[in-house]
């Protein structure tokens, strides 16, 4: 399907600029993934308040790197290189709104240094080229597979944060940090459900918005991301219908998230190699 496809053609390449915004936002991601490890040691309390807030104001200085951009007509949905950047900033959005009032501390230390390394090599990597036969509803389906993206990796970060600490209980592991300052399995669990019961309808609508865009652009379905986006709707709606039918909980579920979300990923890879490497 042409869900998360950025097709290749030959139209202008996509502007390199980089702001001081960019600058920004990856000194205090860094910043953030940094105080995140405290996580994991000892570290002071401050630190762990502290981590939250740069990673927030991160945030907010790479909205505005993205704004500026789109000031100069490079938007979100221009080619790939915009698209991970924009990818990157959602979920760290995503991850921002998920974990409020909620420990999710240990999740944003897988969260604030990939998406610093997926925005540095959205801007950093050499240019891609402009999507071709960019129109109205090519935007709406680009930003909604990239929302919907975004919200399956969280989900997918809290499977992987669940099977980290069931290893550990299991292994009675008490003592690690992980599990001290994780958060209840069931809860994890759950939320992580209830993100995949968010991202779903969003990323149906991008699948169906993609098979009409590339109808009326007659692109052909022969190329492997077209199955792997397939692959990822069919592993979280599976997800959702096991879960209903037969109470697929706990590890099951967590390693179908996990598979959905790989496949999503590698969609994304292979567009990345070859716009912007090819």
């Amino acid at each position: 399907m042409h869900t998360l496809a950025l097709a290749a053609g030959g139209t202008p390449a996509v502007s390199t600029g980089i702001s001081p915004a960019f600058h920004v936002a990856v000194f205090l991601y860094g910043i953030a993934a940094l105080l995140y490890v405290g996580y994991f040691t000892r570290a002071p309390s401050w630190v762990l308040r502290a981590a939250p807030i740069v990673l927030l104001l991160g945030f907010l200085a790479h909205g505005v790197e993205i704004s500026l951009r789109g000031v100069n007509d490079v938007h979100p949905a221009t080619s790939v290189r915009e698209a991970l950047g924009f990818l990157s900033w959602v979920i760290v959005g995503t991850y921002l709104v998920a974990a409020r009032g909620r420990r999710l501390g240990v999740l944003g230390a897988f969260v604030a240094p990939i998406c610093l390394a997926v925005l540095a090599a959205a801007r950093l990597s050499p240019t891609g080229e402009a999507e071709t036969g960019l129109n109205t509803l090519g935007r709406i389906h680009i930003s909604l597979a990239t929302l919907g993206v975004a919200i399956f990796a969280i989900a997918t970060g809290l499977a992987t944060v669940y099977l980290l600490e069931a290893r550990a209980l299991k292994s009675k592991r008490f003592d690690k940090v992980l599990f001290k300052k994780g958060v209840a399995l069931e809860t994890l669990d759950r939320l992580s459900h209830r993100l995949v019961l968010v991202g779903f309808p969003i990323f149906t609508v991008a699948l169906m918005l993609g098979v009409i865009w590339a109808s009326q652009r007659k692109s052909g379905f022969d190329r492997p991301e077209y199955p792997l986006a397939l692959v990822t709707w069919l592993a979280f709606g599976s997800l959702i219908v096991t879960r209903t039918a037969w109470g697929w909980r706990g590890r099951k579920a967590a390693i179908l998230t996990i598979v959905g979300f790989t496949a999503a990923v590698l969609v994304f890879g292979i567009y990345f190699a070859r716009r912007a490497l090819g």
